[in-house]
């Protein structure tokens, strides 16, 4: 058996960008993102090939980054004058979004991924005031000063930590939620959500492909884990309704969607539930 192409965690950041950039192909395509697969290269087609059901990878990814997008925008419109972008990866957003000259976006991550992404963007003119900051945010007195560098000079902060969460073990993610919902200046913060099922599963299916890079936040009641550290569920969009709403089908292999007509059809109250098995929740500090 071949070794895992996902050594560790900064490599699903390729896996990631390829699929984004391929839905700049599409004729409906609902956001393009060429500098994506400028910064995934071959590196990141070939993860994303050794993966199972690479179409419903491409659907979940384009979802969760039509939700986020749509929080930024809502966040800047009230006011926001930093994105935070913890665990940046190769996120494109501060290139590819319509955002304001004035907006300050900072993005934090390992050094080497920093210095790869700037290597690749050099000459690419972001539409904000974008900074790069080499933290590892798993070290706690290392990123509460950086946040408390930044918390001296932003006034209204949305923090994003999109595919971050979920890599990081329950007591790390509590540390964190404690660390943010300290700063003055945190107004917003977008988080991921998985079902605990969802997260059995995955964990099932994926052991041998992600044994390098497993999801380890695993609290139980979700929404109660974050209420207990200060943080208040503002709005919550499952991948599912949006993808009602932005009329993008989930492509289910045809056995897969017989189940869940059959599921539903039998269990009719669990179809509500089965719609709400992965999204992203935008947390404000209670």
């Amino acid at each position: 058996m071949s070794a895992p192409l996902i050594e560790n965690v900064s490599d699903t950041a390729f896996w990631v960008a390829h699929h984004r950039g391929l839905e700049g192909e599409r004729a409906d395509a609902l956001f393009k993102d060429p500098l994506a697969t400028v910064l995934a290269g071959e590196r990141g087609r070939k993860i994303a090939a050794s993966m199972p059901q690479p179409q419903m990878t491409t659907w979940a990814l384009v979802i969760r980054t039509c939700i986020i997008d749509d929080f930024i925008r809502e966040a800047v419109a009230k006011g926001a004058d930093t994105i935070l972008n913890l665990g940046a990866g190769l996120d494109t957003r501060p290139y590819r979004m319509d955002l304001p000259s004035s907006l300050t976006w900072i993005e934090v991550d390992y050094p080497a991924v920093i210095a790869f992404k700037e290597s690749r963007l050099a000459g690419v003119t972001p539409r904000c005031k974008l900074e790069h900051l080499k933290v590892n945010l798993a070290h706690a007195s290392e990123r509460r000063q950086m946040l408390a560098g930044l918390d001296a000079r932003a006034k209204k902060v949305l923090v994003l930590t999109e595919g971050v969460i979920p890599y990081l073990t329950t007591d790390a993610v509590g540390a964190l939620a404690d660390d943010l919902r300290a700063l003055r200046s945190t107004h917003w913060w977008i988080v991921d959500y998985f079902a605990p099922q969802v997260l059995k599963m995955r964990a099932r299916r994926m052991k041998q492909k992600m044994q390098n890079a497993p999801f380890k936040f695993d609290p139980g009641d979700w929404f109660g884990f974050f209420q207990a550290h200060g943080w208040h569920c503002a709005e919550m969009r499952y991948l599912a309704d949006e993808s009602d709403r932005l009329r993008r089908k989930m492509p289910l292999p045809l056995m897969a969607l017989a189940y869940f007509a059959l599921r539903r059809l039998l269990r009719p109250r669990e179809r509500g539930a089965m719609r709400k098995y992965a999204g992203y929740g935008l947390l404000e500090p209670r």
